[in-house]
């Protein structure tokens, strides 16, 4: 969204003639950093207006970031406008935001100092509340560009600003679209959408695409793209080198699920979830290549073994060791039970006679109280965590490619150190296990040696 001037020229309007315009529903994120400002940095965790706002201790810091959230969006738009008048609608429309929303949330903590009303009971709509600012603030800007270039866009604001109506997510959509003519105008769609479900306590920073396939199943499109910076790729190009990617081109919403599971989202699993059920295919695209088509996703199965993408994760090895386990039931319940009171996403798992090892995606801190919980139900167990990466090479069908062997002999030819490594029965996807530090190594390894074999049965193979 930071390079809307591009998209404008390219992707939006390009050399489409005035129809062709048309037939199309926008859904946009904020501007590149605005979210991060909101709630709080994605990476670094540097608290943004959400954060200071919920351990707010009387110094009111949450007051200064949103005014730096203004400065911010003034700054966005000033880049993105070029005629004054449409510069002064944006600095009105940021305005009149910013101080509701500082307005608001100074009396909500006034009114919790009562006692009666309790602060923590309200903060995940406080969240919701300030998220919805920066796309809210991004879709206005991006209407008022269009507008200004000869487009009839139309702003559609599903966040719920100033509207008292309680509604679903369904119903939020189908009542903002209701008098839309997709013949002659260009809706340009928040991507928080305000509703009864509560999208931020369900998917968090999820919540675009997940409005966005809902879009595109209420209106039965023809096809659901998501424009990105860069197209859906074998592998990093910053690790393997970008002559040596290569564009999926086509796969299908398990591929898709494998990558989300693995931390790299081509869509929220919830969103494709969506998109297959209603039928509609999905494309991931180049936003700044908009001749390529990018890469489709649907249903179909391939014609053709391979592995299609290598990817890696940083994950905790959370082992439970008991020898009198074999036999025994309950083990495996109560530890899924602690890692779900602890929030912990799990990325795999492994068990044999006596041990349970979960691969889970959390801080550290976070499974050290899992840990400790484990030891409590288990006093005779021997529980321990330590950091490690899941390498996945990923691929509709993996059958007769020896994926598995051709990895590991790959990986220890570099001197890569397997700690462990699976591969499903259904031959979508194969996990090595290795150090922290030897991730981006094995990536590289992997990548060179699996991708690109052709699919060969194994008897062609033995002959």
């Amino acid at each position: 969204m930071s390079r809307i001037h591009e998209l404008r020229d390219t992707l939006i309007i390009g050399d489409r003639k005035p129809a062709a315009l048309y037939h199309r529903i926008f859904v946009v994120s904020a501007f590149g950093g605005i979210t991060n400002l909101l709630l709080e940095h994605k990476k670094t965790g540097e608290p943004g207006v959400y954060a200071l706002f919920s351990n707010d201790d009387n110094d009111h810091g949450w007051l200064d970031a949103l005014t730096r959230v203004g400065a911010a969006m003034a700054k966005q738009h000033d880049k993105a406008l070029e005629n004054p008048a449409d510069r002064a609608q944006a600095e009105d429309f940021v305005r009149d935001r910013i101080e509701g929303a500082r307005s608001c949330l100074y009396d909500l903590r006034r009114l919790c100092s009562y006692g009666h009303f309790r602060l923590s009971s309200q903060m995940m709509i406080v969240r919701e509340l300030l998220s919805g600012l920066g796309e809210a603030h991004s879709a206005y800007v991006t209407t008022l560009m269009l507008q200004r270039a000869g487009v009839n866009a139309r702003f559609i604001d599903l966040s719920g600003w100033r509207d008292e109506t309680d509604c679903t997510l369904k119903e939020r959509i189908e009542g903002a679209l209701r008098d839309v003519d997709l013949t002659s105008e260009l809706p340009i769609v928040t991507g928080y959408a305000q509703c009864s479900e509560g999208l931020m306590q369900e998917y968090d920073r999820g919540y675009s695409e997940v409005t966005f396939s809902n879009i595109a199943a209420l209106t039965c499109a023809k096809e659901a793209v998501i424009h990105k910076e860069f197209h859906l790729s074998s592998a990093d190009p910053a690790l393997v080198g970008p002559d040596a990617v290569r564009k999926l081109g086509h796969t299908n919403y398990d591929v898709a699920d494998q990558l989300s599971n693995m931390g790299m989202e081509a869509i929220h699993p919830n969103a494709a979830k969506i998109l297959r059920q209603s039928k509609v295919a999905l494309r991931v695209a180049n936003a700044f290549e908009p001749s390529d088509p990018g890469t489709l996703i649907d249903e179909q199965p391939t014609n053709t073994s391979a592995v299609e993408i290598v990817t890696g994760l940083n994950v905790v090895a959370l082992e439970l060791f008991e020898q009198d386990m074999v036999g025994v039931k309950g083990y495996d319940a109560k530890a899924l039970d602690a890692l779900k009171r602890h929030n912990v996403r799990i990325a795999s798992k492994a068990s044999n006679a006596n041990t349970i090892t979960h691969y889970v995606e959390a801080p550290l801190k976070t499974v050290r109280r899992v840990v400790s919980d484990l030891e409590a139900a288990f006093p005779s167990a021997n529980v321990s965590a330590r950091n490690v990466s899941i390498v996945s090479a990923i691929g509709r069908d993996l059958k007769g490619l020896k994926a598995f062997s051709r990895g590991i002999c790959a990986l220890e030819e570099a001197d890569i150190n397997v700690i462990a490594a699976q591969q499903t029965p259904r031959n979508v996807d194969i996990q090595f296990v290795v150090p922290r530090d030897a991730v981006e190594d094995a990536v590289q390894v992997l990548h060179a040696a699996l991708v690109g074999m052709s699919g060969v049965s194994n008897l062609q193979r033995a002959a």
